[in-house]
């Protein structure tokens, strides 16, 4: 059996989340499997919560390995954009997940080069936000577990501006607007989210906008625009199937058209803002649509 006793001024939070803090996210799928969670002694489940001072008994045992990385998911293609001591802001590629999941081992996800990258000193990567394993750009990541509860707090009170790039199918018959209309939540009951959006410029058949997402609900700016009926271009899961085959065998784009492109956050004291360029692929796309137009 194996106790972690929470800290005193720990906020309350659902033990799943904080699980998967500390662990991968195989071994906590395991561990509730097995019913082998305990708080303060009682049975536990996903979704109760925990709070300062409390005791986590697990049950099942838990091996930690190291492992190398794997090939071609070094840390050095991880461009950093910024880092001090409590965090780190990295553009990330598209086609790395954050972290592990059924099809992608931890050694391969962000999360995993990041712990290998600092493996010899004290620092402990921490997630604090996510975006999609196809979309590239900007990813905030703490070095500690009290940074990484602050910035948690940020970005679930709506604090962190979140500003993305994308093409969508269709021309969007508007220059501005706003998309707000319920998302499913954590707990797969709907949840406000709302998604403002600016046109950049429109092609013949698509258009490029900028986005601010003022939530940060699961697939929310696909599920948006697909709602709207203007999907995100090469969205394999809630895109328009027939468009995006005729448009990969055109431009080439084998993965959704989506880059987190800048956020401005409070850290340190200040205000800080960080932008990240748009990836390769993208930018190839976009200068052969605008050619086809000139």
């Amino acid at each position: 059996m194996r106790e972690i006793v929470l800290a005193e001024k720990e906020t309350p939070k659902r033990v799943e989340n904080f699980l998967k803090k500390e662990f991968p996210i195989s071994y906590v799928r395991k561990v509730f499997r097995k019913n082998g969670v305990r708080i303060n002694g009682r049975r536990a489940r996903e979704d109760d919560l925990v709070r300062g001072g409390d005791h986590i008994q697990l049950y099942v045992h838990f091996e930690a390995t190291k492992k190398p990385p794997a090939a071609g998911t070094s840390g050095s293609r991880i461009e950093t954009i910024f880092e001090d001591d409590a965090l780190l802001v990295i553009n990330k590629p598209a086609g790395i997940a954050v972290h592990e999941g059924r099809t992608v081992s931890k050694r391969a996800s962000i999360i995993g080069i990041l712990e290998n990258r600092y493996r010899d000193t004290t620092i402990a990567p921490r997630l604090v936000h996510r975006i999609d394993k196809d979309t590239s750009g900007l990813l905030v990541v703490a070095k500690s577990r009290p940074t990484a509860e602050e910035l948690e707090n940020s970005f679930e009170s709506g604090e962190v501006g979140k500003e993305y790039l994308c093409l969508i199918v269709g021309r969007l018959p508007s220059n501005r607007g706003k998309i707000d209309f319920p998302l499913p939540g954590r707990e797969g009951h709907p949840v406000r989210a709302l998604t403002r959006f600016q046109v950049v410029q429109r092609f013949t058949e698509t258009t490029l906008v900028r986005v601010q997402i003022e939530t940060g609900r699961l697939h929310q700016i696909r599920l948006h625009f697909a709602e709207l009926g203007y999907p995100v271009v090469m969205d394999d899961q809630h895109g328009d199937f027939g468009f995006d085959r005729r448009f990969r065998k055109q431009y080439g784009l084998k993965r959704q058209f989506l880059h987190a492109a800048k956020l401005k956050i409070k850290h340190g004291g200040k205000q800080r803002e960080w932008t990240a360029p748009l990836a390769n692929d993208l930018k190839q796309v976009l200068a052969l649509l605008e050619n086809l137009q000139s």
